[in-house]
């Protein structure tokens, strides 16, 4: 499929205004290519607001900062005075997104879709502006009757659609590809069709999704999108992309010191990308790296909570990690509300999952294995899952660098 341009591009071939490729120069930096080129500045040439789309299928609930990266950008082209159109893919996530997949995406429950849909929605607001912004479902178009549906697959051939790489390495492996998944970069792609999207915006990862909207866009006739897409944030591990599923994550809803922490655990090399993509600053050079580390922690909990929350956050971490002291401020749970015991020992995995709330017995048990949880201040070895009750009782349970909780010294209460 040819993606680099088309009839519909720009009729208007005259350069643009010395003042709209400074434009677009300025809201292209950061990002990592804008296609086709010279096609954004001729669209802000026009003089009248682009409408700017991103689409985000909800399959969890939560925005972390790799989600914020290209929020970010699309606040600045709202201050610029575009309209975002932030489409929530409640249709697109019953089929999946192949894009550095190599399996089927899971089916999700209508209730799940909406429910993350909703907290999805009211995190984006800590970065955008609601009053420059539609927020669309793509149920609104892609509920079609069969007879679109057909109309608009035989405008694309498979071998257009084979043309990405993830479906290549997926054949190369002997890997099943679904028949949805081949249709998802269409649907993707009609979005920017409903919407009349000026611009489509994501991850590196998302380029070729992104380019083949253009060509549906093209096939109806209409001008094509110009295409940017932002560099991908990697996790606090350094490893690999921030994600949810690989708990390197640093979510915008996190408690202000869950993200003070985690951000400095970020390695130091990854500072100067995380400057520039989220604070949208330069990294600060005449500052030592652990200082540099800390003013992007501040920075990062005062953008999503506030100063004081900032400050707050600071000061328990240098308590817990500098001066080794216990949190004065942790829940404190009775040991008979957590878990059912019958005997003289309890099982820890269940314990900590039920006090943590968002933890599952096997990511405790994983927790315990690594080492990462202490009774009154004793690390549990590998396997160490049946604890005697007197050993839980009044004593600090720690999990993990930051998390803490006490168990009550009371005996169970008569029934």
């Amino acid at each position: 499929m040819t993606t680099g341009g088309s009839s519909g591009d720009q009729a208007d071939r005259v350069g643009p205004s010395a003042e709209s490729i400074e434009r677009a120069a300025r809201l292209a930096r950061g990002c990592a290519e804008v296609l086709p080129e010279g096609l954004l500045a001729r669209q802000l040439d026009a003089g009248r607001p682009l409408r700017v789309k991103l689409g985000i299928d909800p399959t969890a609930p939560d925005i972390h900062l790799g989600h914020v990266v290209v929020l970010t950008k699309l606040r600045q082209f709202q201050d610029d005075g575009h309209i975002v159109v932030l489409i929530i893919g409640d249709q697109t996530a019953r089929v999946g997104d192949p894009t550095g997949r190599s399996s089927l995406r899971p089916n999700l429950s209508d209730e799940q879709i909406a429910a993350n849909a909703k907290t999805f929605t009211e995190q984006a607001f800590k970065v955008l502006d609601r009053e420059r912004c539609e927020v669309r479902f793509n149920s609104e178009w892609l509920e079609m009757p069969i007879t679109e549906l057909f109309g608009l697959a035989r405008r694309f051939t498979v071998a257009q659609l084979l043309e990405r790489d993830d479906f290549a390495k997926r054949i190369a492996a002997d890997a099943p590809i679904s028949l949805l998944e081949l249709l998802y970069p269409l649907l993707q792609g009609y979005d920017s069709v409903a919407v009349q999207a000026d611009l489509e915006l994501g991850g590196t990862d998302q380029k070729f999704n992104l380019l083949f909207g253009r060509g549906v866009q093209s096939s109806f006739g209409m001008s094509a999108q110009s295409v940017m897409t932002m560099p991908i944030l990697p996790g606090t591990d350094g490893a690999r992309k921030m994600s949810k599923s690989y708990g390197n994550y640093i979510a915008v809803s996190d408690p202000p010191e869950e993200i003070f922490g985690k951000t400095m655990s970020i390695p130091d090399e990854l500072m100067g990308l995380y400057y520039e993509l989220i604070l949208g600053e330069a990294f600060p050079d005449q500052l030592h790296p652990g200082q540099a580390k800390r003013r992007l922690a501040h920075g990062l909990v005062a953008r999503f909570h506030n100063q004081a929350a900032a400050a707050a956050a600071e000061q328990r971490f240098d308590a817990i990690h500098v001066n080794r002291e216990v949190p004065t401020d942790i829940p404190i749970h009775s040991l008979w509300d957590l878990v059912e015991h019958t005997g003289e020992t309890a099982f820890l995995p269940a314990v900590i999952a039920a006090a943590v709330g968002s933890m599952s017995n096997g990511e405790a048990r994983r927790l315990i294995d690594q080492g990462g949880v202490r009774i009154a201040g004793d690390p549990c070895a590998r396997g160490d899952y049946e604890v005697p009750v007197a050993s839980l009782l009044g004593a600090t349970v720690q999990i993990g660098k930051r998390r803490f909780f006490k168990i009550d010294p009371g005996p169970r209460r008569a029934e």
